[in-house]
């Protein structure tokens, strides 16, 4: 019995985006470079390049890595797999070929589709996997190219059969391997049951509406930019203008000139939009939503984003991609009494911030983040004893510390990896951060442990500093964290760098800082 009318009451990612196209039709989705793309052209794109894959020889639930920056391309070969029910693996396209090939073997990749400037690094890769399939995010004189199946009437015309009959809303759609910031890369399975709920979760929590023009900078394999925007805004009907990459006087030029209304980036992205000297030249107005995420905002910067960009509202996203990814959302309406914190649980999230022996701990007091969410990933693919720890008790553990008040607000104090043992002593290192970052002469910070011989751990400070800091700025500093934290949080040491790593989504890669630095100890500085 359960199976009559299973088809009627399914629902995929295809059957949203069919759903869309029957809606929105010729209406603008999707612009990139001088491509255009409605929303009816997309999905029968999405049709021709599920039956050119199947009809390559791969079979439902196979895994299909992509490889390469943002474009349309990108955007379609997703579309294409959900709609023929293979399994989308986004890979970072700053991965060396080693990289890469781990990915390929964990997940057991059947097909890998290259943007081809990336070439070289994916031949080198995938060299154990005989029977892998290549082809290529662009147009080509190859069978394989995803332009030219969007395009070539003989993988379907408007009116053909349905592709994909017998994808389930339970089936796997998408490996969202996590940074490997803290250890190998963990493939988190979503299937489209889950990924649409949170869809759902985003439409209400960030006011998505049709006539929003939305510019998608930040890589499309990031679940941030994939979907908590560029998707849910797509099968709402919003407009997309997608670039490759978040380059500053492009983006605030688009911005103006295409009157976008809607722009996600995370902080480090924001930091350096309000220091490019185009910033104050631009007429920005349009800005109806911004959005930041992915990583801890300062409260400094946030500041004076909504400063500068007054007639803007502000949304503060939190999550994972474990949550596809959306967790929690400070609200335009929230900032003013609560800058610092990341809002509450959106509308199919449970969230809690508990102690080691999953007690909630009281109000202002420290815990980890634990979520219940239909949102949630089915586990790490392959990796039985990692799920096992991240589902243990019942919740999915983030790893995040955080903070609840008594209204249940989050205030995310730091990564569990990234809190300093100073003497005995734990220092978030956001608050050192927080304090660092009020001084005028400081761009960016990071604050990590170095080897400290008397405290085992000493707090450091990795400055990049403005262009008109004074020369002696090193003992300036000091004195503004003296004056401004307790002298265990006081940094031991300053260090003064060009910039600071990040990876290609724009979150700081302090793993990189900690190794960099391991060798060294503290100073007198401090």
């Amino acid at each position: 019995m359960a199976e009559i009318g299973a088809r009627a009451r399914r629902n995929t990612i295809g059957d949203a985006m069919r759903r869309a196209a029957g809606r929105f039709r010729d209406r603008p989705a999707l612009q990139f470079g001088e491509r255009a793309w409605s929303f009816a052209r997309l999905d029968l794109a999405a049709d021709r390049i599920a039956r050119m894959l199947l009809d390559s020889g791969l079979e439902p639930g196979q895994r299909v890595v992509a490889f390469g920056r943002n474009s349309d391309a990108y955007l379609l070969l997703w579309l294409g797999c959900a709609r023929a029910g293979l399994v989308h693996v986004p890979a970072n396209y700053a991965l060396t070929a080693p990289e890469l090939d781990y990915i390929l073997r964990q997940c057991g990749a059947s097909a890998l589709f290259v943007q081809p400037a990336l070439q070289a690094v994916a031949e080198a890769a995938g060299t154990e996997l005989p029977g892998l399939l290549r082809g290529t995010l662009d147009t080509g004189d190859g069978r394989h190219d995803i332009l030219s199946a969007a395009g070539d009437p003989r993988w379907g015309q408007p009116g053909d059969p349905e592709v994909g009959e017998r994808v389930r809303d339970e089936d796997l759609v998408q490996l969202q391997y996590t940074s490997g910031t803290t250890g190998q890369p963990k493939g988190a399975m979503m299937t489209h049951r889950a990924i649409l709920t949170e869809y759902a979760s985003v439409t209400v929590e960030l006011e998505m509406r049709r006539d929003d023009r939305a510019l998608a900078a930040l890589p499309l394999y990031h679940t941030a930019q994939m979907h908590c925007f560029t998707m849910p805004q797509m099968l709402n009907g919003a407009f997309t203008l997608l670039i490759e990459a978040p380059n500053p006087a492009l983006v605030l030029e688009l911005i103006e000139r295409e009157r976008i209304t809607s722009f996600f980036a995370p902080p480090t992205v924001w930091i350096t939009l309000l220091q490019h000297p185009d910033f104050g030249r631009r007429d920005l107005s349009a800005l109806r939503n911004i959005y930041y995420g992915a990583s801890i905002m300062p409260v400094p910067v946030l500041q004076e984003l909504r400063q500068r960009l007054s007639g803007a509202r502000p949304f503060n996203c939190y999550g994972q991609s474990e949550i596809a990814p959306l967790a929690t959302v400070l609200r335009p309406e929230e900032h003013e009494a609560r800058p610092g914190s990341v809002g509450r649980a959106v509308l199919n999230v449970e969230t809690r911030v508990v102690d080691p022996e999953m007690r909630d701990v009281a109000p202002g007091e420290r815990g980890e983040v634990v979520h219940r969410s239909p949102q949630l990933c089915l586990g790490y693919w392959n990796m039985p004893e990692e799920t096992a720890r991240a589902f243990e008790g019942g919740w999915f553990h983030s790893g995040d510390v955080a903070t609840i008040d008594a209204e249940g607000y989050l205030a995310i104090v730091d990564r569990t990896k990234d809190l300093i043992n100073t003497g005995g002593v734990l220092v978030a290192s956001r608050e050192v951060e927080e304090a660092l970052f009020t001084h005028p002469s400081v761009a960016e910070v990071a604050v990590i442990a170095v080897p400290d011989p008397k405290w085992i751990e000493a707090v450091a400070a990795v400055v990049v500093l403005r262009p008109e800091a004074p020369a002696d700025v090193e003992a300036a500093l000091l004195a503004h964290a003296r004056a401004n934290l307790a002298p265990y949080k006081v940094p031991k040491r300053i260090i003064l760098a060009e910039t600071l790593p990040k990876n290609t989504a724009g979150k700081l890669l302090k793993r990189e800082l900690r190794q960099l630095y391991a060798g060294t100890e503290s100073g007198a500085l401090g």
